[in-house]
């Protein structure tokens, strides 16, 4: 490749109804060359992974600050990528109420709040999220500007908060402060929404168990016969992920056929770790081949009515949330949070373990993990339970547990985390400055 044009960065494997993205590979990036070094600099990408209903405190926060803090029982799967985690504590969400209304400091703050720092208003109305201000920036050259997902849907019949609306509870990301952003739940939607020309013929492809590589097979073997032999694992690697993926999402679909589906659509598979690993996969997918640099994840919506009898905690997790400091019923909402914890540590060591540039998908990117209230039981707003996991391209710092100042906002974290992006702006909510994570 001394010699050679390289290949673009934005190249494209194309056939009817497919479209696939490549990973990096050294053959994008032309050795002895000027722009060797900005060409292989990996892109900065941000995710966001919510969880409802608030933490139990005690089992989550650290007792101890600084880079000697010891692993609480909640955050101990997180054990193997200590290094790469900075706890956050000392964080309020309490951005002013609407003009005219009262601040309740309820479910429907918890999730609007949580991006925006603004308190939703009943006419549906509240501010841009910070995933969205950075994907103006980061996504800019991205096949898709973000991704939305969640594990539930807006509409399964759970309820919402005094009077506000459902879409609330349902989202955590805002494109405007009148414009709400869907949360796809559906494995399948999503992996036809990020590798289809067409999202029917994807949709129609997985359904007949078809495969979108048996398309490409021509311009696979193309490729492979273009690049030097440690792309050609990179990249088999890539495909057989992507092959694995979308085999786990058809045989949900073909699972579903004989099942009853209620309010479950086809390519949503019926456990709830399988559920959350696809839709993981998928966002590691999308940072792999550069669909997106921007991805926000709901594990659960607030009001979440969800059974966990898999870990042994068959009650509705909302209703126990309200503890009234029950040691039983906390010990169930602290598994609960303990198994959340896990399936985002899967995630985070399969990001460590994927290549990317210089270094691995965990080196560039910035994800944040955490809850929109501290406490369940009060609908606590304050010292919200944060996680910042990723290496941020040499912007973040981890293996540290940070306490700020009793009533920091958090729209001040919001302002200090775009900065590491490299995404400027004054004032976000009702931040007063960027905060500093050293």
């Amino acid at each position: 490749m001394i010699m050679k044009k390289a290949l673009s960065r934005r190249t494209l494997l194309r056939s009817l109804g497919a479209a696939l993205p490549l990973p990096l590979l050294d053959a994008m990036v032309p050795a002895l060359t000027p722009l060797a070094q900005t060409v292989a600099s990996p892109r900065r990408r941000f995710g966001v992974v919510y969880v409802p209903n608030g933490v139990i405190p005690g089992q989550w926060f650290p007792a101890d600050t600084g880079s000697s803090f010891t692993l609480s029982p909640t955050l101990m799967p997180l054990a193997p990528v200590r290094d790469r985690l900075l706890v956050l504590s000392g964080l309020d969400s309490l951005p002013p109420a609407p003009p005219g209304e009262r601040q309740f400091n309820n479910h429907a703050d918890a999730s609007t709040r949580f991006l925006t720092d603004v308190t939703p208003s009943r006419t549906l109305r509240a501010g841009v999220s910070i995933d969205q201000v950075a994907a103006r920036t980061l996504s800019a050259d991205a096949l898709l500007p973000s991704l939305e997902l969640a594990l539930e849907s807006v509409d399964s019949g759970m309820s919402c908060d005094f009077g506000r609306s459902c879409v609330y509870t349902g989202t955590i990301a805002w494109a405007g402060p009148t414009a709400p952003l869907p949360m796809e739940r559906d494995p399948g939607v999503v992996f036809a929404r990020m590798f289809g020309d067409g999202a029917a013929d994807q949709a129609t492809r997985l359904q007949l168990k078809g495969s979108l590589l048996d398309s490409l097979v021509g311009e696979i073997s193309g490729l492979r016969s273009r690049v030097a032999a440690a792309d050609r694992v990179t990249l088999g690697t890539y495909l057989d992920s992507v092959r694995d993926v979308e085999r786990r999402i058809q045989r949900t679909m073909t699972e579903n056929i004989t099942l009853p589906r209620f309010d479950r659509p086809a390519g949503v598979p019926e456990s709830f770790a399988e559920h959350a690993r696809l839709m993981f996969d998928l966002q590691l997918l999308a940072y792999q081949g550069d669909v997106t640099r921007v991805t926000t994840f709901m594990l659960g919506r607030e009001f979440s009515g969800r059974t966990y009898p898999e870990i042994g905690v068959p009650d509705a997790h909302h209703p126990i949330s309200h503890h009234q400091r029950d040691p039983v019923r906390m010990d169930k909402c602290a598994r609960i949070n303990h198994y959340h914890v896990s399936l985002f540590a899967e995630y985070v060591n399969r990001l460590r373990d994927t290549p990317d540039g210089d270094g691995s998908l965990l080196d560039h990117v910035t994800l944040l993990y955490g809850a929109g209230m501290s406490e369940g039981n009060g609908h606590v707003p304050r010292n919200l339970p944060l996680l910042l996991v990723g290496g941020g391209s040499g912007t973040i710092r981890g293996g540290r547990h940070v306490r700020y100042a009793e009533g920091t906002p958090l729209a001040n974290m919001h302002l200090g985390l775009l900065d590491t992006l490299g995404v400027r702006i004054d004032v976000h909510g009702n931040s007063t400055g960027p905060l500093s994570f050293d």
